[in-house]
Formats: C-alpha cells, structure tokens, sequence
C-alpha cells in the first residue's frame, strides 16, 4: 500500500464523513426521540465508511469541491446503513452482531429496525436532493437517479433477494457474480460514479475507465468478505463469523475453495488497478483504496 500520505488522507476522510453524518442524522432529541436515537445508533461511530473514501478518491479525480463530495458522501453511507439494519433482522440474515456492538433490532425492536432503515434510506435522496453546492441541477437528477438504481430491484436489494433465494443452492461462477454484481458491487460503483460526477472535467473515456475499476473493486470487496466469514474471527470482523456456512450460503470460498478465492481476489485487485493505469497521478487514492479492500486481515 501507497505511504504517501494515504493514511492520513484515510483518517481526515472518515473524520469528515462522520461530522457530515453528524449533521444530517437528525438530533436523537427530536420527536421521535427512540427512531432517530437508532438511527444515530445504525449510522454513527462505526465501520471503516469505504464508500465515501470512494467517492472521495473518485472527487479527486473529477477536483471536485469537497463540500459536494460530503454530501454523496452521506448519500451512499445512509444507503449502506439501512441495508445492513434490513440485513441484519430476522427476515434477512438474522445476526445479532454489527460493528463490534448489538445489531439495531437486538439494541431496540425489530419494528424500529425496520424503521431506522426505512428512514436512512429517504434520509440518503433528501441529503442528495438539497444542497450540492451550487452543482448543475440537470446533473444532480442524473446523480439522484444513479443512486436510485443502485440501490434498487437492479441492483443492492435485487442482489439481496438473490442472496436470499440461493441459500442452499450450489451456484455457478457466473451466477454467482451476478448477484454479487447487484449486492455489493452496485453500491460500490455508484460511489466511485458520484464522485467523479460531483465534479468538472472528467469525459466519457475517464469515466469508462472508473466504471471498469468500480466493477472489479466491487467484486474484490465480496471476494474479500468470503475470505474473512471463513477465515477471521468474530472480533476482528465486528460480526459474527463463520455465518455464511453456517446457513449453507454459497460463497466464492465454497464455490472455488479457500486457495483459489484468494487467488482470484489477487487477480481482482490487479484488474481493478490496472483500470486506473490511464487516469495517471489522480487515482492515487484509488489505487490505494483498492490494496486496502484487498489486504484486510485474512
């Protein structure tokens, strides 16, 4: 991994994303005082915010304002915040563990789970919807409707209904992809897109080429997290390991054996690099984020 700075550049990122979720999380004294004191619970003072150190990196690329980029900052997290509440309630995976803390229906009801995700899933078009800082309004439409899809039956939540429908099944590799495609990867791109758009100056040849990164970092990140469910311990994931076996989910590390997962994990980490080999000097940070995705602890 780069050491050019890349770790500072890491912790001022995710210092920023969590004043700017600060900000527009509403104030747990506000009525409903118990919904919003979970989504506060959901959101804040957890995870590693890989999506908005994406979009940022991205922002790099584009030199957009950093202002715009903290606004799709905290559009794409509260996206991922209520997909892991969804995820973690009975209905779903069923866990009792995120982030090193009780999931938000173990910590409160699953009633106000559902509802935490409800309302940080609105919450994330109302922040993208307001104020960008004086970005082309024809251009915030098409960023809205990004995030939308990415999010939807054609993307994170279609992925989900895949995954959920496949629990027992024993997939093909390209099955396989193209729920992780959708689950994990969507929002992932839609990250790396934002934040190139939030900016001037990046044409359609750039663009094709943060496309095609997005999409191989969006597989690696899977490829990784099959990886670790297996091979890590609950505390260092801050969730409970070993689920994916546990509930005969197929994986890349059931499908393709532990060896060759991290093989292909290393070809994903070369592609998704070698992506970014034409945009030079400003996908640095990208580059970086990518040895990261890449080299959590197995």
């Amino acid at each position: 991994m780069s050491s050019n700075g890349y770790a500072a550049w890491m912790a001022q990122i995710q210092q920023r994303t969590e004043l700017a979720l600060e900000r527009v999380l509403p104030p747990a004294q506000i009525a409903p005082q118990r919904l919003h004191a979970a989504m506060r619970y959901a959101v804040l003072g957890g995870g590693k915010r890989v999506r908005p150190l994406l979009v940022h990196a991205a922002g790099l690329i584009s030199q957009a304002a950093p202002a715009r980029l903290d606004v799709a900052a905290c559009a794409v997290e509260l996206i991922h915040g209520y997909s892991l509440v969804h995820d973690d309630l009975p209905c779903m995976d069923d866990d009792s563990l995120r982030r090193g803390k009780p999931t938000v229906h173990v910590e409160y009801d699953e009633a106000t789970a559902l509802l935490v995700g409800d309302a940080l899933q609105s919450l994330a078009f109302q922040v993208l919807a307001g104020d960008l800082a004086g970005a082309d309004a024809a251009a915030q439409v098409s960023m809205l409707h990004l995030l939308a899809q990415a999010a939807g039956s054609r993307g994170m939540a279609g992925g989900q209904a895949l995954d959920l429908a496949s629990v027992g099944q024993t997939l093909s590799p390209e099955d396989l992809e193209f729920m992780h495609v959708h689950k994990t990867g969507a929002l992932i791109r839609a990250s790396v897109l934002l934040g190139a758009r939030c900016g001037e100056g990046v044409d359609a040849a750039a663009l094709a080429h943060l496309d095609r990164y997005a999409c191989a970092a969006g597989l690696l990140f899977q490829v990784v997290d099959d990886i670790l469910d297996c091979s890590a311990s609950t505390a260092t994931l801050g969730k409970t390991a070993g689920k994916d076996q546990l509930h005969d989910k197929p994986t890349y590390v059931s499908l393709l054996g532990l060896a060759r997962a991290r093989e292909f994990a290393a070809e994903l980490h070369a592609r998704a690099r070698e992506s970014l080999a034409a945009l030079g000097g400003r996908a640095e940070r990208l580059a970086d984020l990518t040895d990261f995705i890449a080299r959590r602890e197995f």
